[in-house]
């Protein structure tokens, strides 16, 4: 699996999946009382959550990567599964962390080589544009 150019565990989950209807819809009452539905398809804003489960860890290494990917603003990127299936993503910040990292074995200073569990919110967006 990749995330832009940093490679990542292939066995990390993507817990939310199939929590995600690729329709929209709107529902309301008119004044006679008649039910309306409109619905549309959602083009992008898909949310990726990749989890850590139980024995998939990620060197500190990788975490300091991640993290200076984080840390850009607006940052467009490229998402490659192990299955094939390539998607443009951006950190979801909107409801709390988009990384999180916890140290597997606990140390005051840890090495880079140091295992962390993690977590990845991410949501698609439209890919960059391209130039010719």
């Amino acid at each position: 699996m990749m995330l832009d150019s940093i490679e990542l565990d292939d066995q990390l989950e993507w817990t939310d999946e199939f929590d995600w209807d690729a329709v929209a819809q709107e529902q309301e009452h008119s004044i006679t009382g008649a039910l309306l539905v409109q619905e549309g398809l959602k083009q992008y804003g898909r949310p990726i959550t990749l989890k850590s489960n139980g024995g998939v860890w990620t060197p500190l290494s990788v975490v300091r990567q991640l993290e200076a990917l984080r840390d850009q603003r607006l940052k467009v990127m490229p998402l490659v599964l192990p299955d094939g299936r390539e998607f443009s993503v951006i950190f979801n910040r909107a409801d709390g962390p988009s990384l999180k990292a916890t140290q597997v074995f606990r140390t005051v200073n840890p090495a880079p080589e140091e295992i962390y569990d993690i977590e990845l919110r991410l949501i698609t967006v439209a890919p960059p544009p391209t130039t010719p």
